[in-house]
Parts: C-alpha cells; sequence; structure tokens
C-alpha cells in the first residue's frame, strides 16, 4: 500500500503544503482556525504519520535518544541477559515514550566510536551506562549533546551522573556477614577495572574485613565475568576447596544465583552451610530459592531519574549545580544468610 505523503494531506484540505507543515511543526498560529481544522481532518481521514526523519531535518531535532551499553568484560555477551540492564531499560524506554521520544539502545564494542553513531543517528541525547575513563570517554567529550552517565566514576563536569555508593554498599554487604559470625568470607565479582564500580565493592569488602580485623586471601575472590555462569563454576570451587569458608558477598545478584546454584550441586545448603549476599535487588532477588539477601539499590528510580533528566537538560530545565545523583542503599535480610551459632 503506497505511504500517504505530505501532498496527499495539502491536496485532501485545498491547502499548499508550506500550511501542513505550519499545521504539524507547532506554528499553527501561522494559519487560519478554518485550515487548521481543514488539516486536521484531512490527516485523520488519511490516516496521515508524518515522516520522523523529514521532520528531525527542519527541526534539527529527532525525539531519539540513544541507551549505550559499553562492553566491559573481555566476551561479548547479549546487552539484556543481564536482568539489571533490561529493569533500568524497560523504565527509561517507559518515561522516554511518555514524552514522545524514542529509544536506540545498543552496545558499544571496544574500539568503536560512539561520535559516529551520535551523528549517524541525529541523536538529542544519550544516556550511557558503566563508562570507564578510557578512549570511549575521550569521544564522549566531543559529541555536541547532552549525556547522562549511569554508574560512572568519571569525574567531569561535563556529564551529569546519576549512581549510588557502590563502595558503602560493599561494605553493608560484607558488614551484614560479619554480624552475623561469619570470619571466613569469598567474594565474587566480575573483572575489577580501575575506577569503575566493581573495584567500588571490592573496596568495600576490603574495608568491612579490615575493620573487623580479619584477614582476606586471594584464593577468597573469584574474579571474572558479571554471569550466572561465573557463579556457578565460583559456587563448586568453594565449596570444594575452601572447607573454611562460610559466607559469601556476590558483587552482582546473578552472580549470586549462580553461587547457589554451584553450591547446591557440590552437596551445600544455603544458608545452612554455607550463607550467599548478592548486590542489586534485581526482580528475581525475592522469587529465588532461597529467597536472596542483597544490598538494594533502586533500580527503577535510577532509569526514571536518568530518563527524566535527559529531557530535562535537552529542554533546559535542569539546574546547572547538580553534577551528580546519588541514590541511597537498603540491606534486604531474606533467607540466604543465617548466624553462625558455633
Amino acid at each position: 500500500m503506497k505511504r500517504t505523503t505530505i501532498k496527499d494531506v495539502a491536496k485532501a484540505a485545498g491547502v499548499s503544503i508550506a500550511a501542513i507543515s505550519y499545521a504539524l511543526n507547532g506554528k499553527e498560529s501561522k494559519i487560519s482556525t478554518e485550515t487548521y481544522d481543514r488539516i486536521q481532518a484531512a490527516v485523520t481521514l488519511l490516516n496521515y504519520t508524518p515522516n520522523i526523519s523529514a521532520r528531525s531535518l527542519v527541526n534539527n531535532k529527532s525525539n531519539l535518544i540513544g541507551v549505550i551499553i559499553p562492553e566491559t568484560e573481555e566476551q561479548s555477551r547479549m546487552i539484556l541477559e543481564n536482568p539489571f540492564y533490561s529493569e533500568i531499560v524497560s523504565v527509561i524506554e517507559s518515561e522516554l515514550r511518555k514524552h514522545n521520544y524514542h529509544m536506540i539502545l545498543t552496545g558499544m564494542e571496544v574500539g568503536k566510536e560512539y561520535s559516529d553513531l551520535s551523528m549517524q543517528r541525529n541523536l538529542d541525547g544519550a544516556i550511557i551506562m558503566g563508562i570507564y575513563n578510557e578512549s570511549l570517554y575521550e569521544e564522549l567529550r566531543k559529541v555536541n549533546i547532552p549525556i547522562i552517565l549511569i554508574d560512572s566514576y568519571i569525574n567531569d563536569s561535563q556529564f551529569k551522573k546519576i549512581g549510588c555508593d557502590d563502595e558503602l554498599g560493599g561494605y553493608m554487604a560484607t558488614r551484614h556477614l560479619i554480624d552475623n559470625g561469619h570470619t571466613h568470607i569469598a567474594l565474587v565479582t566480575g573483572l575489577i577495572k580501575k575506577d569503575g564500580v566493581v573495584e567500588k565493592r571490592v573496596l568495600g569488602y576490603k574495608r568491612a574485613m579490615e575493620e573487623a580485623q580479619l584477614s582476606y586471601h586471594s584464593s577468597y575472590i573469584y574474579e571474572d565475568s558479571v554471569s550466572y555462569e561465573h557463579g556457578v563454576i565460583a559456587g563448586k570451587c568453594i565449596a570444594m576447596k575452601h572447607p573454611e569458608i562460610t559466607g559469601i558477598f556476590a558483587t552482582a545478584d546473578m552472580v549470586a544465583f549462580g553461587i547457589i546454584s554451584g553450591l547446591q550441586e557440590a552437596g551445600k545448603h544455603v544458608p545452612g552451610d554455607i550463607s550467599v549476599i548478592g548486590f542489586d535487588d534485581i526482580m528475581m532477588s525475592s522469587m529465588f530459592i532461597p529467597q536472596l539477601t542483597t544490598i538494594r539499590q533502586d533500580i527503577k528510580a535510577k532509569g526514571l531519574m536518568a530518563a527524566q533528566y535527559i529531557l530535562q537538560t535537552i529542554h533546559g530545565d535542569v539546574a546547572e549545580d547538580i553534577e551528580e545523583i546519588i541514590l541511597p542503599l537498603e540491606l534486604m535480610k531474606r533467607q540466604s544468610v543465617s548466624r553462625i551459632t558455633s
């Protein structure tokens, strides 16, 4: 079926193409009320949908927001395989859609230039998650559009940031295990990169251990990917090689789920034999068996604020002195941590 064009609408309404453009681009004051009503009637009759690409050329505005998740680990994984990203992206998309903006979601492979993406898509703004102070950061500084960073420890007033105190969260998780009598505590984590979320959570673990005058060994730290599979492998290794370990802090809930499965496959019971605590409080945390004790960050609030913040920045409504929003953390006590009684 042939697509209805602006010429078809002009012919049906008996007006010029310029008049149609005025009516559909917020300039109806340049035409009479009668003309405007005829145009709207023709648009409805013909079921006309304006061409977004053509409109963006006229207005220099695409109503497109990029949501970019850089590749932070060696192996390439599906973007939404991690439920944390699924939850936060869903909230961002919903909020943008309410304001007639559309989201372009993409992963950013190492070595790809972000500036190319922004120019090709004519983005009005971008939300970027988990960026490090590396080459992509230098690329971002060249892009002349509003950018909001989520979970980034880059100190640059050019960018607005939304996150949580990850070091405090790592401390809270480890401290909860210590408060329940655990003295041999393992850490299972994704790749530890300088000035990244994972590194901050690991520093929190170390601070809690040192404060309690407990030693931690390199053999207690299992570092690989933020994945269920890594958790399973780590859980089995801990069960077989470290009978003294009674508590495990996983720097992400998905890793914690894998740990519990790995421990159970190795004949260990959670929390009877080993307690496990996670970080994030993704939706599955309260559904998993046993229900996961974890550090809750408000994922929905983080996504909602990012979407609102980028729109406010685009429209010039955000206060210039607001550079960073730090969301609170909460310990969610459930079933995967128990107290050492002997």
